[in-house]
Protein backbone atom coordinates (compact mmCIF):
# COMPACT_ATOMS: atom_id res chain seq x y z
CA UNK A 1 0.00 0.00 0.00
CA UNK A 2 2.82 2.73 0.95
CA UNK A 3 4.51 1.61 -2.82
CA UNK A 4 1.49 2.60 -4.38
CA UNK A 5 0.80 5.42 -2.30
CA UNK A 6 4.55 6.25 -3.25
CA UNK A 7 3.89 6.00 -6.88
CA UNK A 8 0.56 7.51 -7.32
CA UNK A 9 2.08 10.47 -5.47
CA UNK A 10 5.08 10.31 -8.04
CA UNK A 11 2.99 10.44 -10.74
CA UNK A 12 0.68 13.62 -9.54
CA UNK A 13 4.06 15.68 -9.09
CA UNK A 14 5.47 14.76 -12.68
CA UNK A 15 1.89 16.14 -13.97
CA UNK A 16 2.04 18.57 -11.98
CA UNK A 17 5.63 19.55 -13.24
CA UNK A 18 4.42 18.89 -16.88
CA UNK A 19 1.44 21.89 -16.41
CA UNK A 20 4.02 24.01 -14.75
CA UNK A 21 6.32 23.92 -17.47
CA UNK A 22 3.54 24.15 -20.30
CA UNK A 23 2.20 26.93 -18.26
CA UNK A 24 5.39 28.62 -18.36
CA UNK A 25 6.19 27.72 -22.10
CA UNK A 26 2.88 29.72 -23.14
CA UNK A 27 3.62 32.49 -20.63
CA UNK A 28 6.96 32.81 -22.61
CA UNK A 29 5.48 32.97 -25.96
CA UNK A 30 3.46 36.14 -25.26
CA UNK A 31 4.78 39.16 -24.47
CA UNK A 32 4.62 41.77 -21.37
CA UNK A 33 2.16 43.97 -22.45
CA UNK A 34 3.92 46.82 -20.17
CA UNK A 35 6.98 46.25 -22.03
CA UNK A 36 5.63 45.88 -25.65
CA UNK A 37 3.93 49.49 -25.15
CA UNK A 38 7.55 50.58 -24.96
CA UNK A 39 9.33 48.81 -27.65
CA UNK A 40 6.33 50.26 -29.94
CA UNK A 41 7.28 53.16 -28.94
CA UNK A 42 10.65 53.17 -29.75
CA UNK A 43 11.87 55.30 -32.89
CA UNK A 44 13.84 52.97 -34.48
CA UNK A 45 16.53 52.68 -36.89
CA UNK A 46 16.74 50.13 -39.67
CA UNK A 47 20.21 48.47 -40.30
CA UNK A 48 19.26 47.45 -43.69
CA UNK A 49 16.45 47.98 -46.21
CA UNK A 50 15.98 48.27 -50.28
CA UNK A 51 14.34 51.43 -50.19
CA UNK A 52 12.38 52.75 -53.30
CA UNK A 53 12.58 55.97 -54.77
CA UNK A 54 9.52 58.17 -54.88
CA UNK A 55 8.89 57.88 -58.67
CA UNK A 56 6.88 59.93 -60.80
CA UNK A 57 4.35 58.26 -64.17
CA UNK A 58 6.07 56.51 -66.10
CA UNK A 59 9.19 56.33 -64.29
CA UNK A 60 10.77 53.01 -62.95
CA UNK A 61 13.47 52.48 -60.35
CA UNK A 62 16.01 49.97 -60.61
CA UNK A 63 18.35 51.01 -58.08
CA UNK A 64 17.05 49.68 -54.92
CA UNK A 65 19.76 46.61 -55.18
CA UNK A 66 22.01 45.52 -57.24
CA UNK A 67 21.19 42.00 -57.88
CA UNK A 68 17.81 42.25 -57.52
CA UNK A 69 15.34 38.89 -57.01
CA UNK A 70 13.04 39.43 -59.63
CA UNK A 71 15.07 38.24 -63.28
CA UNK A 72 15.30 34.68 -61.96
CA UNK A 73 13.29 31.86 -62.37
CA UNK A 74 10.67 32.09 -59.62
CA UNK A 75 10.65 30.21 -56.50
CA UNK A 76 7.75 29.58 -53.57
CA UNK A 77 7.83 32.55 -50.84
CA UNK A 78 7.87 31.23 -47.11
CA UNK A 79 4.40 30.91 -45.45
CA UNK A 80 5.23 34.56 -43.99
CA UNK A 81 6.16 36.47 -46.62
CA UNK A 82 2.46 34.76 -48.83
CA UNK A 83 -0.24 38.01 -49.52
CA UNK A 84 -3.13 36.24 -47.39
CA UNK A 85 -0.55 36.94 -43.97
CA UNK A 86 -3.02 38.97 -41.85
CA UNK A 87 -0.59 41.17 -40.70
CA UNK A 88 -0.68 42.51 -44.29
CA UNK A 89 -4.28 43.12 -44.31
CA UNK A 90 -3.51 44.91 -41.09
CA UNK A 91 -0.75 47.30 -42.47
CA UNK A 92 -3.50 47.81 -45.09
CA UNK A 93 -5.81 49.48 -42.70
CA UNK A 94 -2.96 50.84 -40.57
CA UNK A 95 -1.38 52.82 -43.10
CA UNK A 96 -4.08 53.99 -45.67
CA UNK A 97 -7.03 53.45 -43.74
CA UNK A 98 -8.55 50.16 -45.45
CA UNK A 99 -12.39 49.57 -43.59
CA UNK A 100 -12.40 45.84 -44.63
CA UNK A 101 -11.40 42.49 -43.56
CA UNK A 102 -11.22 40.92 -46.49
CA UNK A 103 -9.59 40.90 -49.99
CA UNK A 104 -12.32 41.53 -52.38
CA UNK A 105 -11.27 42.29 -55.72
CA UNK A 106 -13.36 46.04 -55.44
CA UNK A 107 -11.61 46.75 -52.14
CA UNK A 108 -8.70 46.45 -53.24
CA UNK A 109 -9.29 48.56 -56.16
CA UNK A 110 -10.50 51.14 -53.47
CA UNK A 111 -7.03 50.10 -51.36
CA UNK A 112 -4.73 51.06 -54.50
CA UNK A 113 -6.69 54.59 -55.51
CA UNK A 114 -5.78 55.15 -51.97
CA UNK A 115 -2.39 54.32 -52.07
CA UNK A 116 -1.90 57.13 -54.55
CA UNK A 117 -3.93 59.73 -54.06
CA UNK A 118 -1.47 59.57 -50.21
CA UNK A 119 1.46 58.91 -52.85
CA UNK A 120 1.08 62.25 -55.13
CA UNK A 121 -0.38 63.99 -51.70
CA UNK A 122 2.94 63.62 -49.96
CA UNK A 123 5.41 63.62 -53.57
CA UNK A 124 8.71 63.60 -52.28
CA UNK A 125 7.58 63.80 -48.78
CA UNK A 126 6.46 60.33 -49.41
CA UNK A 127 8.93 57.59 -48.42
CA UNK A 128 9.86 60.05 -45.40
CA UNK A 129 5.54 59.49 -44.48
CA UNK A 130 6.29 55.90 -44.76
CA UNK A 131 8.59 55.68 -42.19
CA UNK A 132 6.66 57.92 -39.59
CA UNK A 133 4.00 55.44 -39.97
CA UNK A 134 6.14 52.92 -39.36
CA UNK A 135 8.05 54.01 -36.22
CA UNK A 136 11.42 53.98 -38.08
CA UNK A 137 13.63 57.24 -37.70
CA UNK A 138 16.43 56.31 -40.51
CA UNK A 139 16.42 53.77 -42.61
CA UNK A 140 20.08 52.28 -44.20
CA UNK A 141 18.75 52.29 -47.44
CA UNK A 142 21.14 49.73 -49.78
CA UNK A 143 20.57 51.44 -53.05
CA UNK A 144 22.77 51.69 -56.31
CA UNK A 145 22.22 55.44 -55.70
CA UNK A 146 20.37 57.22 -53.65
CA UNK A 147 16.94 58.20 -55.48
CA UNK A 148 14.23 61.10 -55.01
CA UNK A 149 12.65 61.05 -51.40
CA UNK A 150 15.70 59.15 -49.88
CA UNK A 151 17.49 62.09 -48.12
CA UNK A 152 19.08 62.25 -44.78
CA UNK A 153 18.97 62.26 -42.11
CA UNK A 154 15.78 59.74 -42.16
CA UNK A 155 17.54 57.83 -45.39
CA UNK A 156 21.29 57.34 -44.94
CA UNK A 157 22.98 55.42 -48.07
CA UNK A 158 24.68 51.23 -48.16
CA UNK A 159 26.20 51.50 -51.62
CA UNK A 160 27.43 47.76 -53.71
CA UNK A 161 30.80 47.33 -53.87
CA UNK A 162 30.52 44.04 -55.25
CA UNK A 163 31.54 44.62 -58.62
CA UNK A 164 34.82 46.33 -57.42
CA UNK A 165 35.96 42.06 -57.09
CA UNK A 166 35.58 41.33 -60.51
CA UNK A 167 37.71 43.19 -63.09
CA UNK A 168 38.53 40.36 -65.33
CA UNK A 169 36.76 38.28 -67.82
CA UNK A 170 33.92 36.90 -65.91
CA UNK A 171 32.72 34.13 -68.44
CA UNK A 172 33.35 31.18 -66.92
CA UNK A 173 31.98 32.38 -63.26
CA UNK A 174 28.57 33.58 -65.01
CA UNK A 175 28.25 30.12 -66.70
CA UNK A 176 28.11 27.98 -63.03
CA UNK A 177 24.34 28.67 -62.41
CA UNK A 178 21.68 30.74 -64.76
CA UNK A 179 21.39 33.34 -61.68
CA UNK A 180 25.26 34.21 -61.53
CA UNK A 181 24.57 34.80 -65.70
CA UNK A 182 22.36 37.43 -64.74
CA UNK A 183 23.96 38.96 -61.59
CA UNK A 184 27.27 38.86 -63.41
CA UNK A 185 25.83 40.90 -66.61
CA UNK A 186 24.65 43.30 -63.97
CA UNK A 187 28.13 43.48 -61.96
CA UNK A 188 29.91 43.94 -64.94
CA UNK A 189 27.67 47.06 -66.06
CA UNK A 190 28.05 48.49 -62.85
CA UNK A 191 32.07 48.71 -62.37
CA UNK A 192 31.74 50.26 -66.31
CA UNK A 193 29.81 52.81 -64.49
CA UNK A 194 32.29 53.08 -61.31
CA UNK A 195 35.40 53.15 -64.16
CA UNK A 196 33.52 56.15 -66.07
CA UNK A 197 33.04 57.84 -63.20
CA UNK A 198 36.84 57.88 -62.49
CA UNK A 199 37.18 59.31 -66.19
CA UNK A 200 38.46 55.83 -67.55
CA UNK A 201 36.90 53.87 -70.26
CA UNK A 202 37.94 50.88 -69.39
CA UNK A 203 40.34 49.47 -65.67
CA UNK A 204 43.62 49.85 -65.85
CA UNK A 205 46.41 47.30 -66.96
CA UNK A 206 47.76 47.04 -63.24
CA UNK A 207 47.26 46.14 -59.85
CA UNK A 208 47.83 49.43 -58.57
CA UNK A 209 46.62 51.74 -60.79
CA UNK A 210 42.86 49.99 -60.80
CA UNK A 211 43.53 50.24 -56.50
CA UNK A 212 44.76 53.95 -56.95
CA UNK A 213 42.61 55.30 -59.54
CA UNK A 214 39.44 53.14 -59.76
CA UNK A 215 38.80 51.57 -56.25
CA UNK A 216 40.02 54.03 -53.84
CA UNK A 217 38.46 56.61 -55.62
CA UNK A 218 35.13 54.71 -55.93
CA UNK A 219 34.88 54.80 -51.81
CA UNK A 220 35.97 58.02 -51.49
CA UNK A 221 33.17 59.30 -53.53
CA UNK A 222 30.97 57.34 -52.31
CA UNK A 223 31.95 58.05 -48.69
CA UNK A 224 31.84 61.70 -49.77
CA UNK A 225 28.15 61.47 -50.92
CA UNK A 226 26.80 60.35 -47.44
CA UNK A 227 27.98 56.49 -47.83
CA UNK A 228 28.09 55.03 -43.71
CA UNK A 229 28.70 51.68 -45.15
CA UNK A 230 29.29 49.28 -48.17
CA UNK A 231 27.53 46.52 -49.17
CA UNK A 232 28.74 43.04 -49.90
CA UNK A 233 26.15 40.59 -51.96
CA UNK A 234 28.99 38.20 -52.56
CA UNK A 235 27.41 35.00 -51.31
CA UNK A 236 25.11 35.03 -54.51
CA UNK A 237 27.95 35.15 -56.75
CA UNK A 238 30.73 32.87 -55.12
CA UNK A 239 31.91 31.80 -51.02
CA UNK A 240 32.72 33.56 -48.45
CA UNK A 241 36.22 32.18 -47.64
CA UNK A 242 37.97 35.64 -48.92
CA UNK A 243 41.08 34.02 -47.66
CA UNK A 244 44.75 35.69 -46.95
CA UNK A 245 46.36 36.33 -50.46
CA UNK A 246 49.61 38.51 -51.04
CA UNK A 247 49.45 41.43 -52.73
CA UNK A 248 52.55 40.18 -55.46
CA UNK A 249 50.36 37.33 -56.58
CA UNK A 250 47.25 39.23 -56.59
CA UNK A 251 49.00 42.09 -59.24
CA UNK A 252 50.71 39.02 -61.38
CA UNK A 253 46.99 37.68 -61.67
CA UNK A 254 45.62 40.51 -62.68
CA UNK A 255 48.17 42.13 -65.00
CA UNK A 256 48.33 38.78 -66.90
CA UNK A 257 44.06 38.20 -67.12
CA UNK A 258 43.41 41.49 -67.67
CA UNK A 259 41.36 42.26 -70.30
CA UNK A 260 41.56 38.88 -71.98
CA UNK A 261 39.86 35.40 -71.30
CA UNK A 262 38.72 33.98 -68.43
CA UNK A 263 40.68 32.95 -65.62
CA UNK A 264 41.80 29.62 -64.00
CA UNK A 265 39.03 30.03 -61.25
CA UNK A 266 41.96 29.51 -58.61
CA UNK A 267 44.18 32.43 -59.88
CA UNK A 268 41.15 34.48 -59.93
CA UNK A 269 39.79 33.30 -56.67
CA UNK A 270 43.01 34.69 -54.86
CA UNK A 271 42.69 38.72 -56.46
CA UNK A 272 38.82 38.55 -55.33
CA UNK A 273 40.35 37.66 -52.12
CA UNK A 274 42.81 40.18 -52.03
CA UNK A 275 40.07 42.85 -53.34
CA UNK A 276 37.89 42.46 -50.44
CA UNK A 277 40.25 42.87 -48.10
CA UNK A 278 41.67 45.61 -49.85
CA UNK A 279 38.21 47.05 -49.80
CA UNK A 280 37.43 46.46 -46.36
CA UNK A 281 40.75 48.28 -45.18
CA UNK A 282 39.55 51.23 -46.92
CA UNK A 283 35.91 50.99 -46.08
CA UNK A 284 37.51 51.05 -42.67
CA UNK A 285 39.59 53.63 -42.98
CA UNK A 286 36.85 56.03 -44.36
CA UNK A 287 34.71 55.20 -41.34
CA UNK A 288 32.52 52.95 -43.14
CA UNK A 289 31.14 49.86 -42.11
CA UNK A 290 31.75 46.59 -44.70
CA UNK A 291 27.86 44.36 -44.48
CA UNK A 292 27.82 40.92 -45.60
CA UNK A 293 25.14 38.88 -46.60
CA UNK A 294 25.11 36.16 -45.07
CA UNK A 295 22.59 33.14 -44.64
CA UNK A 296 19.53 32.34 -47.38
CA UNK A 297 19.01 34.47 -50.48
CA UNK A 298 16.57 34.29 -53.26
CA UNK A 299 16.70 32.26 -56.27
CA UNK A 300 16.36 28.46 -56.81
CA UNK A 301 20.33 27.93 -57.44
CA UNK A 302 21.40 30.01 -54.40
CA UNK A 303 24.64 28.22 -52.68
CA UNK A 304 23.64 28.51 -49.72
CA UNK A 305 26.69 26.74 -47.96
CA UNK A 306 28.75 29.27 -49.55
CA UNK A 307 26.81 31.84 -47.15
CA UNK A 308 27.98 30.56 -43.94
CA UNK A 309 29.18 33.61 -41.97
CA UNK A 310 31.89 30.92 -39.88
CA UNK A 311 34.00 31.84 -44.12
CA UNK A 312 34.49 34.83 -43.21
CA UNK A 313 36.53 33.64 -39.56
CA UNK A 314 40.40 34.27 -41.35
CA UNK A 315 38.75 38.00 -42.36
CA UNK A 316 37.09 39.02 -39.09
CA UNK A 317 40.32 37.80 -37.46
CA UNK A 318 42.52 39.79 -39.97
CA UNK A 319 44.86 42.10 -37.47
CA UNK A 320 44.99 44.67 -40.23
CA UNK A 321 41.44 44.50 -40.29
CA UNK A 322 40.20 45.10 -37.17
CA UNK A 323 39.81 49.02 -37.59
CA UNK A 324 36.72 47.84 -39.89
CA UNK A 325 33.61 47.39 -38.28
CA UNK A 326 31.94 44.29 -40.16
CA UNK A 327 27.80 43.90 -40.21
CA UNK A 328 26.84 40.36 -40.59
CA UNK A 329 23.64 41.17 -42.13
CA UNK A 330 20.65 38.81 -41.56
CA UNK A 331 22.32 36.87 -39.03
CA UNK A 332 22.86 34.09 -41.05
CA UNK A 333 19.60 33.65 -41.76
CA UNK A 334 18.25 29.84 -41.98
CA UNK A 335 21.18 27.42 -40.61
CA UNK A 336 23.53 29.41 -39.24
CA UNK A 337 21.77 31.96 -36.53
CA UNK A 338 23.74 30.03 -33.88
CA UNK A 339 27.43 30.67 -35.43
CA UNK A 340 26.34 34.45 -35.74
CA UNK A 341 26.59 34.45 -31.33
CA UNK A 342 30.19 33.38 -31.03
CA UNK A 343 31.18 35.27 -34.47
CA UNK A 344 30.10 38.44 -32.32
CA UNK A 345 33.03 37.79 -29.62
CA UNK A 346 34.71 39.60 -31.52
CA UNK A 347 34.96 43.42 -30.96
CA UNK A 348 34.61 44.67 -34.54
CA UNK A 349 31.62 42.50 -35.76
CA UNK A 350 27.93 43.26 -35.05
CA UNK A 351 24.91 41.43 -36.92
CA UNK A 352 21.66 42.34 -37.94
CA UNK A 353 17.73 40.16 -37.72
CA UNK A 354 16.78 41.68 -41.05
CA UNK A 355 15.20 39.09 -43.73
CA UNK A 356 14.46 36.99 -40.48
CA UNK A 357 11.71 39.43 -39.78
CA UNK A 358 9.87 38.76 -42.93
CA UNK A 359 11.50 34.64 -43.43
CA UNK A 360 10.51 33.41 -40.43
CA UNK A 361 7.40 33.96 -37.92
CA UNK A 362 7.59 35.94 -34.99
CA UNK A 363 7.59 33.23 -32.67
CA UNK A 364 10.58 31.57 -34.62
CA UNK A 365 12.52 35.01 -34.96
CA UNK A 366 11.68 35.36 -31.11
CA UNK A 367 14.09 32.03 -30.46
CA UNK A 368 16.83 33.70 -32.36
CA UNK A 369 16.77 37.12 -31.23
CA UNK A 370 16.94 35.26 -27.32
CA UNK A 371 20.07 33.37 -28.42
CA UNK A 372 21.69 36.72 -29.42
CA UNK A 373 20.93 38.56 -26.67
CA UNK A 374 22.15 36.03 -24.11
CA UNK A 375 25.34 36.37 -25.55
CA UNK A 376 25.90 39.54 -26.61
CA UNK A 377 22.61 42.61 -26.80
CA UNK A 378 25.18 45.13 -28.08
CA UNK A 379 26.06 43.87 -31.36
CA UNK A 380 22.10 43.20 -32.39
CA UNK A 381 20.83 45.66 -34.55
CA UNK A 382 17.34 45.86 -35.67
CA UNK A 383 16.66 46.02 -39.64
CA UNK A 384 13.51 44.62 -42.00
CA UNK A 385 15.14 43.86 -45.34
CA UNK A 386 12.35 45.79 -46.83
CA UNK A 387 11.67 46.24 -50.47
CA UNK A 388 9.64 46.62 -53.57
CA UNK A 389 6.92 44.29 -54.29
CA UNK A 390 3.51 44.17 -55.72
CA UNK A 391 1.09 47.11 -55.54
CA UNK A 392 -1.10 45.44 -53.43
CA UNK A 393 1.44 43.88 -51.34
CA UNK A 394 4.34 46.87 -51.52
CA UNK A 395 7.65 48.15 -49.40
CA UNK A 396 5.05 49.98 -47.08
CA UNK A 397 3.17 46.61 -46.37
CA UNK A 398 6.25 44.47 -45.91
CA UNK A 399 7.47 47.34 -44.02
CA UNK A 400 4.90 47.13 -41.62
CA UNK A 401 5.20 43.50 -41.16
CA UNK A 402 8.46 43.58 -40.70
CA UNK A 403 8.41 46.15 -38.06
CA UNK A 404 5.90 44.72 -36.28
CA UNK A 405 7.01 41.40 -36.21
CA UNK A 406 10.41 42.77 -35.24
CA UNK A 407 9.45 44.64 -32.23
CA UNK A 408 6.89 41.42 -30.89
CA UNK A 409 9.86 39.13 -31.37
CA UNK A 410 12.09 41.66 -28.79
CA UNK A 411 9.22 41.88 -26.93
CA UNK A 412 8.64 37.75 -26.51
CA UNK A 413 12.76 37.25 -26.06
CA UNK A 414 12.66 39.97 -23.51
CA UNK A 415 10.10 38.52 -21.30
CA UNK A 416 11.40 35.23 -21.14
CA UNK A 417 14.78 36.53 -20.28
CA UNK A 418 12.53 38.41 -17.43
CA UNK A 419 10.66 35.76 -16.45
CA UNK A 420 14.02 32.97 -15.88
CA UNK A 421 15.56 35.89 -13.79
CA UNK A 422 18.25 36.46 -16.59
CA UNK A 423 17.44 40.32 -16.38
CA UNK A 424 15.39 42.96 -14.93
CA UNK A 425 12.49 45.00 -16.45
CA UNK A 426 14.96 48.21 -16.28
CA UNK A 427 17.91 45.89 -17.93
CA UNK A 428 14.78 44.66 -20.80
CA UNK A 429 13.69 47.88 -21.51
CA UNK A 430 17.29 48.72 -21.70
CA UNK A 431 18.43 46.38 -24.19
CA UNK A 432 15.53 46.87 -26.10
CA UNK A 433 16.28 50.35 -26.48
CA UNK A 434 19.66 49.02 -27.69
CA UNK A 435 18.68 46.84 -30.28
CA UNK A 436 16.16 49.02 -32.13
CA UNK A 437 18.35 52.42 -31.88
CA UNK A 438 21.20 52.75 -29.12
CA UNK A 439 23.19 49.92 -30.95
CA UNK A 440 22.93 51.09 -34.77
CA UNK A 441 23.70 55.07 -33.39
CA UNK A 442 26.84 54.20 -31.77
CA UNK A 443 28.05 52.11 -34.66
CA UNK A 444 27.93 54.78 -36.99
CA UNK A 445 28.60 57.64 -34.75
CA UNK A 446 25.39 59.50 -34.31
CA UNK A 447 23.99 60.57 -31.41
Amino acid sequence: MHARLKRRLSRLLLASAAVCAIAGLAAAQEPDAALLAKIEAIRAIDNHAHTPAFTKPGEKDDGYDALPCEPLEPTDPTLTSREYNPAYLEAWKKLFGYRYDDRAPEHVRELLAAKERIRREQGEKYPAWVLDRLGIETELANRVAMGRGLTPPRFRWVPFDDALLFPLNNSALAATTPDRAIFFAREGALLAEYVKAQGKSTPPAMLDEYLAQIVTPTLESQRKAGAVAVKFEAAYLRALDFEPAEKPRAAEIFARWIGRGAPPANEYKTLEDFLFRYVAAEAGRLGMAVHVHTGYGCGGYFQLAGANPLLLESVLDDPALRKTKFVLLHGGAGPYTKAVAELLMKPNVYTDFSEQTWLVPTRELSRVLRYWLEWYPEKVLFGTDLSPGTPEIGWEEIGWQTTQSARRALAIALTGMMNDGEITRPQAEHIAEMVLRRNAAKLYGWN
